[in-house]
């Protein structure tokens, strides 16, 4: 029979992985003969907890014992309890030269050494099985399913950590604090018991009253412990939260809270993923943590439906309470009474009794349209931050993105809308024509499908720029793939709007307008991989708009374009 050990309790050791300051320039220089890793964003904030000890007992990168072991019953080979698998996923190219007993280094997007991998075993792990285990669904809706599936590498890498430096912050770094660092804080300030609050979002007078009612009742002190890593996709930037949260820290009793920053990659995956976080505020020294309404949840599937029953992260962090050596406190959902002008647990509210309430759908609504929040819902000093940041449509950036065969119309649609939008002349417009890019941005690649997709890549990542500072960029590759195409779809919507045009002209049109030989060339078998001859183009299943030009002028077409970005708020406004 498995052992159940317990997780080490309040204030219990913490596995810091940094190696002493006297061997670390060794580390450093025996990393310039090993073979290395970049790191991707999620592993940089796995690798960050793994060396402050917020993910303690772990001593690195999970092997596959524990791996299966965690997707199976959350639980480590030794018995502890681990429900999320930190898993280290590379190429294949990169693990054809590694080997058990083979050292690692992994470095930051700049090149940085950061620590050594002590690889214990590489396998390809069944991730369909994984999203069925973790997440309870293999449903790409779900934001963590699909970073797993879709965007992940093929191979998992388990082993010790040596750590030589933590990523490097440059933002806030007053609010940033390892584990060892905030119980020192705690400890100072005399805090013995201490209630932790999660949030990827700003907080709202619902969410304040929330916290104020749990430090109420434990008799605790606050640390408001916001996620700063990767979180949902459309999630407000951390920067406008911290600043948000900066202004909410006010309305707590002087002395009574603390405001912390989590760097954590998380993957929505609800009820173990509130089992994850109650692990990590144990470790942080909190004695007590806060589980609300779907907890960690991603929303809704491809059906339309939650992922996640509202209370399950409830149920599963507290059928685990003991075993965790953190108290978990358990809320409903906060609503406004009207009759007595203060928030309520929702199921205090008597019948008859008025709830007020504002979704987010129609929260970001008014911000958009400059509409007034009622102070009852969140504080002036927040919405005016949000109002700062969260700009309506018309003032934000957005990339058009033209895909569709060779001879499609791509390019001269977009050459006619960009005349359109410089007539107008609200801001400025970038054309990103597939093939000078070609020549300016990507003269070394060839054709072959991974050249093809950097080649895409490279563009989303300028139309992303130009986006973010509210320019409108023009974009116009073939971009046969649809991954590739969503992939960009996902990096532009952080920062703007996205409106893709299948230009769906079919291909014996194209053909008949090959100016540049290129079809009958294919068709020779002299050009190889060449989209809709030789090689698939995957057609946008949900494109902003379809134009096939067979039937339009280019004049109309841009028309058709320009029309839907006025009618979607993007222009004219």
């Amino acid at each position: 029979m498995r052992k159940k050990g317990l997780i080490e309790p309040h204030g219990g050791a913490l596995t810091e992985l940094l190696a002493p300051e006297a061997e670390r320039d060794a580390l450093r220089r025996d990393a310039l003969a090993l073979p290395s890793w970049e790191l991707t964003e999620r592993q940089l904030c796995d690798l960050e907890l793994l060396l402050g000890g917020a993910f303690s007992p772990l001593t690195g990168f999970i092997g596959r014992a524990d791996y299966k072991q965690i997707v199976r019953d959350m639980r480590l080979t030794s018995g502890l309890l681990w429900p999320i698998p930190v898993t280290l996923d590379v190429s294949e190219e990169l693990a054809g030269k590694l080997a058990p007993g083979a050292r690692l280094v992994l470095r930051d997007p700049e090149g940085v050494p950061l620590a050594l991998l002590e690889v214990s075993d590489l396998w390809r792990p069944d991730r369909a099985a994984e999203a069925r285990e973790v997440y309870g669904t293999g449903d790409c809706a779900h934001p963590g399913v699909d970073a797993l599936v879709n965007r992940s590498q093929p191979v998992y890498v388990g082993g010790r950590v040596l750590g030589i430096e933590a990523p490097q912050h440059y933002d806030f770094v007053e609010w940033r604090h390892t584990p060892c660092e905030l119980r020192k804080h705690f400890a100072r300030l005399g805090w013995r018991r201490v209630v932790a609050f999660q949030t990827r979002n700003p907080l709202h007078r619902a969410h304040v009253e929330l916290i104020l009612r749990a430090a109420r009742t434990t008799g605790a002190n606050i640390l408001l412990h916001p996620v700063v890593g990767l979180t949902k996709p459309g999630d407000i930037n951390h920067y406008s939260r911290v600043r948000c949260y900066q202004k909410v820290l006010r309305h707590f009793p002087h002395g009574a809270a603390a405001l912390s920053l989590l760097p954590l990659s998380m993957r929505m995956a609800g009820p173990r993923e509130a089992l994850w976080h109650a692990i990590m505020r144990k470790n942080f020294g909190c004695t007590h943590f806060i589980v609300g309404r779907d907890h960690a949840g991603p929303g809704k599937n491809k059906d339309g439906k939650d992922f996640y029953p509202p209370y399950a992260a409830q149920e599963l962090v507290l059928a685990h309470q003991r075993e965790l050596g953190i108290e978990i406190l358990p809320f409903q959902e906060m609503v406004y009474v009207e009759e007595r002008a203060e928030y309520l647990p929702s199921d205090r509210v008597e019948p008859g009794e008025q709830v007020l309430g504002i979704s987010g759908t129609e929260f970001r609504h008014r911000l958009h349209e400059g509409l007034e929040i009622p102070a009852w819902f969140s504080y002036p000093e927040v919405v005016e931050e949000l109002r700062r940041t969260h700009r309506p449509k018309i003032r934000q950036g957005v990339t058009v993105f033209f895909t569709g065969l060779s001879g499609a119309g791509k390019s001269t649609i977009a050459k006619a809308l960009l005349a359109r939008l410089l007539e107008i002349g609200e801001r400025s417009v970038t054309l990103l024509d597939g093939d000078v890019v070609r020549k300016r941005l990507s003269s070394e690649l060839g054709f072959s499908r991974a050249h093809r997709d950097l080649n895409v890549l490279r563009i989303g990542f300028v139309a992303a720029e130009i986006t973010k500072h509210g320019g409108i960029a023009l974009c116009t590759p073939i971009a046969p793939y649809a991954a590739t195409r969503a992939e960009v779809r996902r990096m532009i919507s952080e920062c703007g709007g996205f409106f893709e045009v299948y230009v769906s002209t079919p291909l014996e049109v194209c053909e008949a307008r090959d100016r540049k030989g290129l079809y009958a060339k294919a068709r020779a078998g002299l050009i190889k991989e060449f989209t809709g001859i030789s090689d698939p183009y995957e057609a946008p299943p949900h494109p902003e708009l379809i134009i096939d030009t067979k039937d339009c002028t280019p004049l109309e077409a841009a028309a058709a374009v320009l029309n839907r970005l006025e009618t979607e708020g993007f222009v004219g406004g």
